[in-house]
This record gives C-alpha cells, sequence and structure tokens, in this order.
C-alpha cells in the first residue's frame, strides 16, 4: 500500500560487469525487469559503438524470421500454444541459430520460387487451352453466328465466303496475320478503341468472355479475362498491333494454321498439364512439410534473438574502465531490490564461469529519479487513469487509491440505476471471470482491448451504480416498493371532501396531518415519489445540494492531501504558508455554505418548512454584507458570516505574498547561517557538513526544491521574481478554481437528472407500448418491443450515457481534485524487461505475447 499510495523509494546505482560475465548478467536483469539503464555514451553515434555488428546480426535474423512467420501465415499454419520463454542464447551459439535459419531461408526461397514457376506455367498452359477451345471457330463460322465478331469493309471478301481459313486466305496471295492471346476484361473496350485509331481499320478484332476466373501472376486475385483474335493485313500493321498487345499487358500465345495442328497442340498441352499438377502437388507438400518444421521453432528464435538484441543494445549503454577489462553501467533502481539485483550479477556471473564477480555500488545524485508505482491487476486500471493525466512527481502522494473509490462512485452519482448498474457490474464480472481466455486478451479490436483493459473499472462503476441506483429507488426508471411507503392516503381523507376528489384531478398530501407521513423510507428516496406530479423539482433540490456538498468534500479532501506532499518534502513552511490559507479560504466560503444546507435540513421540519429562507439568498447576501435584509437562518448568522468573509479575504494576501517573502528572508536575511531545506540550519563554512546531509537526502529521494521542480538542486541562485509571478499565478488559479470548480460539481445533478429522464422516455415510448396492449396478440407483440428496448437500453443508456459519465467523472478527478495536490511532471520508471520490449511481429498481427510478463 506504501508503494501504491507514494511510489518506491529509487536510488542509482554503478554495476560493476566484467567483460566475460557482461552477457550473462545483463540477461538476468532483463528476465528480472529490476533496473532501467542510463545511456553512458551520450555523444557517441550509434554507428560507432562497440557491439554494432552483432544488432546488426540480431537484424538480419529479425529480417529472416518476418519472412519466416509470413510464410507460415500464407500457408495457414498455426503456430504450437503454449507460454514459451527460451533464455537467450550465448553469443557462441548465435552462429548456428544464424546458420540455420540462412539455410532455411535459401531453402524455402528455392522451393517457393520453383513452386511459382511451376504456377506460372500452368497459367500459361491453362490461358493457352482457353485460347485454342474459343477461338477455333472464329475464322470459320459465320458472321450470323457470332455477334461479337467485329469486321470490317477492308476484308469485303470474308462476308461472301464463310469457310475461308489461313490456306484459302494463302492461296489468294493475300499477306493475312493473326495474332491470339487473352487481356483482362477491363481493358478489351480501351484495347479496341486502339487498335481501330492506330491500325485505321486493317483489321479484324473478334473476342470472347472465358467463363472461369484465371488467376493473376503478379496480384495472385482471381481476375476475368477475354480471348481475342486478331486477322490483320501487311507486316507493318502486324508489328503495331504487337506494340499495342505489348502495352496493355497482353498474354500472346502462337495461333495454329490448320486444324490438325490445333488438336495435336491441344493432346499436348492436355498432357502437360497433367504433369504440372502432379509436379505442383507434391512440391506444395514439400513446401508444407519444411514451414511446418520451421514452425515449431520460428517463436523460440523470435524470443531468443528479441533478447540477444535487447542485451546488445544495453551493452552499448555501458562505458568500459580505464584497463578496458569492466564494463560500467548506471542504472536507476529501487532501494528494496537492491538485493535482488545482487543475486541477479551473482547468477550471472556464475553462469559465465567468471572468476571476478560482478558487483553493484549506489552513488548519489541530484538528479530526479523516475517515479515507479507497483500495481497489479485490480489496481492497474485507476493507475493508467491518473497516469493519463501526468506520470507523479518522485515520491509525490499517488491519488490512484482514492480514486479507486472516488471515481466509480462519482460516476454512479450521474449514471445511479440498480438495473442499468446491474447489466454493467455482470458484463465487468464476466471480463474478470474470463480475463485468462487467450481469445479475449489478444484481439486487435483497440476497442475492445479498451474495455477489456478496464474490466475492474467498469465492474466497480457497475457495483457503485447499482448502490446509487438503491438510493435514488430508481430502477430503469420505475421505484422498488421493497419496505413499503412511509406516506398513507387514508388519513387525508380526513381533510378531503367529496367535492375535493371529485373536482380535482391532482390531490396533494399534507405531512402535517396526522398519520399521512409516519416517517422517512429506510433506504433511498420513498417510491411514492414516482407517482407524484413534482417529482422532478423535489429531485433536482435534492440532486442539487448533494452535488454541491460531495464536491466541497471532494476538493477539500484534494487540498488535506497535499500536507503529506509538504511533510514529506520537508516543507513545512507550505502548510502554514500554502495549505492553511487555501483550506481557509475554501472552507470559510464553500464549507460555510455545505453547513447551511445541512443546518436547514435538520432544523426546519415540514410544520415550518414555508418559513424557512432561501441558502442561495443568504450566501449572496454573505459576500454583500446584507445580512439584516432577509429573515435569518440562526441566531448570530450575520456576525457569523462578516467572520468568515474576513478570514477568507485576509486569506489571499497570505496565500499570495508568504511563500515568496518567507522564501527570500531565508536566502538574503540570514547573513551569518544559510539555511538547508528550509527548516535545517548549517553554518556556511561546514561545507563537509552540508555534503553529508545531501548525500543522506539523495539517498531518502528527498532533493527537491519544490514539487513543481523536482530534483532541482537548492544551491541555486533564489529569483525572488519567479517566485513571486508563480505564487501570484497558483493563488488566482486557486481563488477562481474554488468558485468555478464547486459550480464543476453541478455536472453531477444535471447527468444524473438526465439519465433518469432518458430512461423514463425509453420505457414510456417503448415498454408501456407493448405493455399496454390486451389483446391476444398483445404477448407476441410484446417480444420484438421488448428486444427493441433492450437494444436501445444497451446502446443509448449504457454505452452512449456510461460514456458521458465517465468522461465527466474523469474531467472531476484531473481538474477538480487532483490539481489540489498533485504536479503530474514526473518521468515513468521504464525497466529493462524482454517482455516489455516492442516486437515488430506482435505490431504486425504475426505473433502475439506469449511470454511471462515483468510485474510492475
Amino acid at each position: 500500500m506504501s508503494s501504491l499510495l507514494r511510489g518506491e523509494e529509487m536510488c542509482l546505482a554503478q554495476l560493476f560487469l566484467q567483460s566475460g560475465s557482461a552477457y550473462d548478467c545483463i540477461n538476468e536483469l532483463g528476465e528480472l525487469g529490476l533496473v532501467e539503464f542510463r545511456d553512458l555514451n551520450p555523444s557517441v553515434n550509434a554507428f560507432q559503438r562497440k557491439h554494432v555488428s552483432e544488432i546488426k546480426k540480431c537484424e538480419e535474423m529479425e529480417r529472416i524470421l518476418g519472412y519466416l512467420l509470413r510464410e507460415v501465415k500464407k500457408a495457414d499454419i498455426t503456430l504450437p500454444e503454449g507460454d514459451v520463454n527460451p533464455v537467450a542464447p550465448l553469443p557462441k551459439h548465435v552462429m548456428s541459430i544464424m546458420e540455420q535459419l540462412q539455410r532455411l531461408e535459401v531453402e524455402l526461397g528455392e522451393v517457393t520460387r520453383n513452386k511459382e514457376k511451376l504456377q506460372r506455367n500452368l497459367l500459361e498452359l491453362t490461358e493457352y487451352t482457353h485460347m485454342l477451345r474459343i477461338t477455333r471457330n472464329f475464322v470459320q463460322r459465320s458472321a450470323e453466328r457470332e455477334p461479337l465478331q467485329v469486321q470490317y469493309e477492308e476484308f469485303p471478301f470474308l462476308e461472301k465466303d464463310t469457310m475461308m481459313d489461313y490456306s484459302s486466305m494463302q492461296r489468294l496471295g493475300a499477306k493475312l496475320g493473326f495474332i491470339s492471346g487473352l487481356i483482362q476484361r477491363v481493358k478489351i473496350e480501351a484495347f479496341e478503341r486502339m487498335l481501330w485509331r492506330v491500325c485505321k481499320g486493317y483489321t479484324i478484332l473478334s473476342y470472347a468472355e472465358v467463363e472461369d476466373y484465371l488467376e493473376d501472376p503478379d496480384s495472385g486475385e482471381p481476375t476475368k479475362k477475354v480471348v481475342f483474335l486478331i486477322s490483320y493485313w501487311g507486316d507493318q500493321i502486324g508489328q503495331k498491333v504487337k506494340k499495342i498487345c505489348d502495352c496493355y499487358h497482353c498474354h500472346l500465345y502462337p495461333y495454329p494454321s490448320s486444324n490438325e495442328e490445333r488438336n495435336d497442340v491441344v493432346e499436348g498441352l492436355r498432357t502437360r498439364i497433367q504433369d504440372l499438377h502432379t509436379v505442383l502437388h507434391r512440391t506444395e507438400d514439400y513446401l508444407r512439410q519444411v514451414l511446418i518444421k520451421a514452425s515449431e521453432s520460428v517463436y523460440t528464435w523470435v524470443i531468443q534473438v528479441k533478447k540477444m538484441k535487447a542485451i546488445y543494445y544495453i551493452l552499448n549503454l555501458c562505458s568500459f574502465d580505464v584497463t578496458n577489462k569492466c564494463l560500467i553501467a548506471e542504472v536507476w533502481c529501487p532501494v528494496n531490490d537492491i538485493p535482488t539485483l545482487r543475486r541477479a550479477l551473482e547468477e550471472g556471473s556464475r553462469k559465465s564461469g567468471a572468476t571476478v564477480p560482478s558487483f553493484v555500488n549506489r552513488i548519489p545524485t541530484n538528479d530526479t529519479p523516475p517515479t515507479l508505482i507497483r500495481t497489479n491487476k485490480f489496481t492497474s486500471g485507476f493507475q493508467n487513469i491518473v497516469d493519463a493525466y501526468g506520470v507523479g512527481s518522485y515520491r509525490e502522494v499517488n491519488p490512484a487509491p482514492f480514486t479507486i473509490i472516488t471515481f466509480p462512485f462519482l460516476f454512479a452519482v450521474m449514471f445511479g440505476d440498480l438495473g442499468h448498474g446491474l447489466i454493467m457490474a455482470l458484463f465487468g464480472l464476466w471480463m474478470v471471470l474470463y480475463e485468462n481466455n487467450r481469445k479475449l486478451k489478444n484481439t486487435r479490436n483497440e476497442i475492445w482491448n479498451t474495455f477489456f483493459e478496464g474490466r475492474y473499472i467498469i465492474l466497480m462503476m457497475g457495483l457503485f451504480s447499482v448502490y446509487t441506483g438503491l438510493i435514488y429507488n430508481d430502477c430503469f426508471s420505475k421505484s422498488l416498493n421493497i419496505f413499503g411507503s412511509g406516506w398513507s392516503v387514508k388519513a387525508m381523507f380526513q381533510v378531503w371532501k367529496e367535492s375535493d376528489v371529485r373536482g380535482n384531478r391532482l390531490l396533494s398530501l399534507d405531512p402535517n396531518v396526522t398519520n399521512v407521513f409516519n416517517g422517512p423510507y429506510p433506504l433511498g428516496i420513498d417510491p411514492i415519489w414516482n407517482l407524484a406530479t413534482n417529482r422532478l423539482t423535489f429531485l433536482n433540490s435534492y440532486k442539487m445540494k448533494m452535488s454541491v456538498i460531495l464536491g466541497i468534500i471532494h476538493m477539500s479532501f484534494g487540498v488535506i492531501l497535499s500536507t503529506y506532499n509538504h511533510l514529506h518534502f520537508r516543507k513545512k513552511y507550505n502548510l502554514y504558508l500554502v495549505f492553511l490559507p487555501e483550506l481557509l479560504f475554501l472552507l470559510c466560503l464553500f464549507g460555510y455554505l455545505v453547513f447551511m444546507i445541512v443546518y436547514k435540513w435538520l432544523v426546519f421540519s415540514a410544520k415550518d418548512s414555508r418559513d424557512a429562507p432561501s441558502i442561495l439568498i443568504h450566501f449572496i447576501n454573505m459576500f454583500l454584507m446584507q445580512g439584516d435584509a432577509v429573515q435569518p437562518l440562526y441566531p448570530g448568522q450575520t456576525g457569523l458570516q462578516v467572520f468568515l468573509v474576513v478570514i477568507a479575504v485576509f486569506s489571499v494576501p497570505v496565500l499570495l505574498l508568504g511563500k515568496p517573502v518567507y522564501l527570500y528572508w531565508l536566502h538574503n536575511g540570514s547573513h551569518r547561517l544559510g539555511m538547508y531545506r528550509g527548516y535545517e540550519r548549517v553554518r556556511r563554512n561546514s561545507e563537509e557538513e552540508l555534503y553529508l546531509m545531501r548525500a543522506h537526502d539523495m539517498e531518502e529521494g528527498s532533493s527537491h526544491s519544490d514539487l513543481s521542480s523536482s530534483g532541482e538542486c537548492q544551491t541555486e541562485e533564489f529569483n525572488f521574481a519567479d517566485e513571486m509571478l508563480h505564487q501570484a499565478i497558483h493563488t488566482i488559479e486557486y481563488c477562481l478554481g474554488c468558485v468555478s470548480n464547486t459550480a464543476s460539481y453541478l455536472r453531477l445533478w444535471a447527468l444524473s437528472l438526465a439519465h433518469a429522464q432518458l430512461s423514463e422516455v425509453l420505457w414510456s415510448m417503448v415498454m408501456r407500448v407493448g405493455l399496454r396492449m390486451d389483446t391476444q396478440l398483445g404477448v407476441l407483440f410484446l417480444v420484438p418491443v421488448f428486444g427493441l428496448f433492450a437494444v436501445l437500453t444497451v446502446s443509448i443508456l449504457l454505452v452512449m450515457e456510461g460514456l458521458s459519465a465517465f468522461l465527466h467523472a474523469l474531467r472531476l478527478h484531473w481538474v477538480e481534485f487532483q490539481n489540489k495536490f498533485y504536479s503530474g511532471t514526473g518521468v515513468k520508471f521504464s525497466p529493462f524487461c524482454f517482455s516489455l520490449l516492442p516486437s515488430s511481429f506482435e505490431q504486425d498481427g504475426l505473433l502475439v505475447e506469449g511470454f511471462a510478463q515483468c510485474t510492475f
């Protein structure tokens, strides 16, 4: 709990790694994920570091593994499931892995190229077969039986002799040639127009569409193609036709000169296609066997190469000592994990067989450590909400433990409905129960991943909504009469006359009449208010006052939490010069408003409620000093209000000038005594004592000048103008923020009423229509009506309204609550952990996460 409240205490340590055991030590640290390495060679180019060649080898292996994974995915071969976490290979084993991968790449490349070549040959033979089959009668059949054949006036004799073939043309002495092939269907019209324009009509184009889809050799997608036959006049026209065919990427095939030659070619094609099918089938079987064998080890190789590359990257961050026999690394490490770090270095030295062990040494520093807050699967979602605002400064109070309660509660205040909360809680409970399901965890749907990561937040929001739904006594816009209403209509007949009952549509219950009101409802709002016409007016007043009370309590709690920061960073003067004026200003004005609301609830009953003064008028007159203008709420009210206003007004200059003036006197007012961190005085000539104190504070993690500039050394020159400007901005922001933030909490009232009214509208316009049908078809009609009601409830009231309430609760925590004590200007601790390293294979969808996660 202490880690979640304030974060882990961090320290800067030096690792002295022997050259022979450095690789194994870094490997052990990567498995544990304890430390964050610092770059000790910031001026050295990335391509000039010691282990660049090893990293290039790892990148080459990653390229080969990416090729293997793509081929495995293309072949639809599933990788073996299970958590696999192999250790990083030793440097002497890297070459064997490299050779295996290169050999596998060459083998796969050859088999794949042979397969593609066979497929291309098979496609060409198939196209040639279709061409011969379709063009068999292009020249021989009559014009009436070929509507698609285009004939031009340049060859009128073709219309007279319908049985003229190529040999008869030769006998006539005509220099007539033929070009046949296939073209994509989408290009045939443009192809035809181009032939006509270029060849001036000295061509005859005949074409017909192939019934089957043929695979495109370039894209691999099935496409529709058209067989064409071009008859041309003259050699020059033939050259132009061939160039046009090349431009349109036509597949040309030789056209047989006689039927006998055609039959011989078709018979030969049939035999070759059968042989190609046999060879291609065997090639595919062999390729699949190779890929299956590769898939058994590829996942292990991916993890090993990933770890190896990360180790060499970390080694490039280290520097050598003067003897070049020892590597020196600087790391940030949690103080509590120092013993574990030592054991990891000892284990790495033992595995490498080093005679001299590696060791760790803590060093003092003025740098600001990164922030580490340990979380589990329950608290991580709430911590992410806080970190989205900003990572906390080192060792400042973390709002996440309080957000676990306040965030779902404020959400539930705006989303209070028993039925809707129960549905949301069940949805969150389902995700929690099946949180280890791989299909739910390893999806590429970002929206679903967002819901799944926040499953515990959804569960808590649903449970709190059930509670506030009971308080509001609201379930799908209907009230539940569990304990029986405290109001009785029967007693009112002592007052009502028969003419009153018959002549009025609306009658009011008077709680002052005996036995009309028998006491409050045991839990929440009395169900009789669901029938009252002034229900909205009553809930308006109740929820508006409740929102103000919750807002003042929430903001006051944030101001109180700032004391933990002031005490931890040893800035006691902030308690008197910052915290106390802030709290007095808030409570003297808006805390007094809460007091008046509660006082009016407790003192004024139903008998004298008509004489109760308006709290809003009294609050306005409090600032105008006009307390005698209206009836007082209690005796001595005017004097107390003047006193509270005076205290609030005087707290503003204290908040504005107190801290800058005190710090100015602290740095310049005392000539003989030097101040260290505001309350410890040491003599200026006692440099040794001052250094020891600072070194001790560095280890405690408390060497901070302020929350907004933590990590700055106190020896920096004090600038009164900067401090005054900073405090002036803070004072104006806080004083104006108290007013605007209080009004901002009224969103609790507004969204709660909006949710209740939308729920009521949905019930009255959908469900009530189905329930009012009293015929025999009413039950059948109720089924689709209930389905529509369920869909609208989930889509509008649960998803849209839930998202709206979530965003407003988020804003209340970020702006109204956290800015009272939380700066959020820190740097998150990023440990060197193999499981946290990004992988391009996972981003491309070739792999899913499969090995153990570092627990932070």
